[in-house]
């Protein structure tokens, strides 16, 4: 069993909380197109009201403990450590919750190569406890805008967590996807699972455009955001976005084991 103190503790020293890697340049360019409302950014959220630079700093320094300083314009960001606690707590009643009804779950994520073993330790817990984890669409074309242009993916399912991956880059199976925050492989996944008469999920768990996709669409969805995804913390305000987990999702994958060990022994699903 892992202790909060010693969770605590490790995401200080895997830098998922304290100072992180994110660039407060990065965060404040990512609230400056959120209130523009770019889509590059809003990762398929379509916010209810106007928010301005000034309410987003706001909303973060609330949500992640960022500073709500304007005049501050450098140097690393800082996540509040019991801020990412707090929400890992809700994350593993949201799961707890799925499991004792035995829904149906979807796992989804833009960061294949940080995140892959993370959600397939929730989704090994999930499916041992009865949920169905569902893996439709597997091979479907997504057409996504890169800064490259737009690029055609194609989605798979790594552990029965999807991600997408450009056509020849990799074997089906291998867990090195593209980096994505588009909302449209959950929307394509969705889709394809109305087409063929299968279930939909009643629980969402990713990252980016894979819960605010999810979430504009009515369905129930969690996740982990960086202090430059304020797309999610916005959901959560609008309660489109069940629960956005504050941290660094751009560390090396091992760091993430012990967040899965701690969120599935909150929800009782350790095996």
């Amino acid at each position: 069993m892992l202790s909060t103190g010693a969770l605590r503790a490790h995401l200080l020293a895997a830098r998922l909380a304290g100072p992180v890697a994110t660039p407060r340049e990065t965060s404040l360019r990512s609230y400056r197109l959120f209130a523009a409302r770019d889509p590059r950014v809003l990762l398929g959220l379509d916010p209810d009201r106007v928010w301005r630079e000034r309410d987003l700093l706001r909303l973060m320094a609330d949500k992640c403990g960022v500073s709500d300083d304007p005049g501050h314009v450098s140097g690393p960001d800082v996540i509040d450590p019991e801020r990412t606690l707090t929400a890992l707590g809700v994350f593993a009643e949201r799961l707890a919750g799925a499991a004792e009804r035995r829904a149906p779950v979807l796992f989804g994520t833009g960061h294949p190569h940080r995140l892959i073993g993370f959600y397939a330790g929730l989704a090994d817990a999930l499916s041992a406890a009865g949920c169905m984890v569902l893996t439709p669409a597997q091979g479907r074309r997504v057409d996504i805008t890169t800064r490259f242009g737009v690029r055609t993916h194609h989605l798979d399912y790594v552990r029965r967590v999807a991600l997408v991956r450009e056509p020849g880059v990799r074997a089906p199976g291998d867990a090195t996807g593209a980096h994505t925050h588009s909302p449209l492989p959950v929307r394509a996944v969705l889709e394809e699972a109305v087409k063929a008469g299968g279930a939909l999920p009643e629980l969402v768990v990713g990252d980016h455009g894979w819960v605010c996709g999810a979430g504009q669409l009515g369905i129930e969805a969690i996740g982990l955001a960086d202090t430059d995804d304020p797309a999610l913390f916005v959901g959560e305000a609008e309660g489109r976005v069940s629960v956005a987990v504050p941290l660094d999702d751009g560390v090396h994958s091992d760091h993430y084991r012990p967040l899965a060990r701690y969120v599935l022994n909150r929800a009782r699903l350790s095996r």
